[in-house]
């Protein structure tokens, strides 16, 4: 999986539009619903922390975990002036390994289709199982094969902020999509300063995660369209999972 690292310094500014607070609302109340408790929580893949930040207010104990340097120190600089305690560690996350269990974990933003290889989707499946403790919740969100066909499919998206420009490109095959970044930040006197980030993203069908999911000891126990509490449709672009740990016989 790559590491997002030269995509760190924009990140925050081409994902404005994301509502943190409305999401660490909705996971917080999928979480509780389904017999989690607020205790010590993973953000899996958490990026700049924005979401880990949203949860720790919302009264957890927050463990980011994301294998971008880059995006690891803009999420430290963040928790340090919102006055906030996240231990932040730089881990992939098929090789997940922490201090002990947790009580619940979340993996959002299609994180997770970001693992091309299904079983590089199951090891980092297996590694949150591991450190899940007995009766402990998972909820991620996944990118659906609808989005990839219909609406990342092969085309070319224009984002543009005061003094940056981003071009994303994608090319798929319908289930497999090589997303190509192009950044270009102002620098003054008519220059531009250009980067670039390539990644891939794999869309799984629902029965491929649910079987990944029993594989590793969760059961899976609602499937929901987008942020949402309804039951997914043909045309859903996000599904969110909601799986939980399985004691021990």
């Amino acid at each position: 999986m790559e590491s997002y690292n030269a995509f760190a310094p924009y990140y925050d500014r081409f994902q404005r539009g994301i509502d943190y607070a409305a999401r660490a609302a909705y996971f917080d109340g999928l979480i509780r619903d389904f017999g989690g408790e607020k205790g010590l929580l993973l953000d899996l893949a958490c990026g700049t922390g924005s979401l880990s930040l949203a949860l720790a207010k919302r009264g957890y104990d927050v463990i980011g975990v994301d294998q971008s340097p880059d995006m690891l120190s803009i999420a430290q600089q963040k928790a340090a002036e919102a006055g906030e305690r996240v231990l932040f560690l730089c881990q992939s996350m098929e090789a997940l390994d922490l201090y002990g269990t947790v009580t619940s974990c979340v993996s959002a933003l299609d994180s997770l289709n970001h693992l091309t290889d299904e079983a590089a989707l199951a090891r980092a499946i297996g590694r949150v199982s591991l450190f899940l403790e007995p009766n402990g919740v998972f909820v991620f969100d996944l990118n659906t094969p609808y989005k990839h066909r219909e609406l990342l499919a092969d085309r070319t998206y224009v984002y543009e902020d005061e003094d940056a420009l981003c071009i994303w490109q994608n090319e798929t095959d319908g289930t497999q999509t090589r997303i190509t970044l192009d950044f270009f930040a102002y620098q003054g006197n008519d220059l531009y300063r250009r980067s670039g980030e390539e990644f891939c993203e794999r869309a799984y069908d629902e029965a491929t995660i649910r079987r990944i999911c029993a594989e590793q000891g969760l059961a899976v126990r609602a499937v929901y369209a987008a942020d949402t509490r309804e039951a997914p449709a043909e045309t859903t672009d996000r599904w969110v999972f909601v799986a939980v740990k399985e004691p021990a016989v």
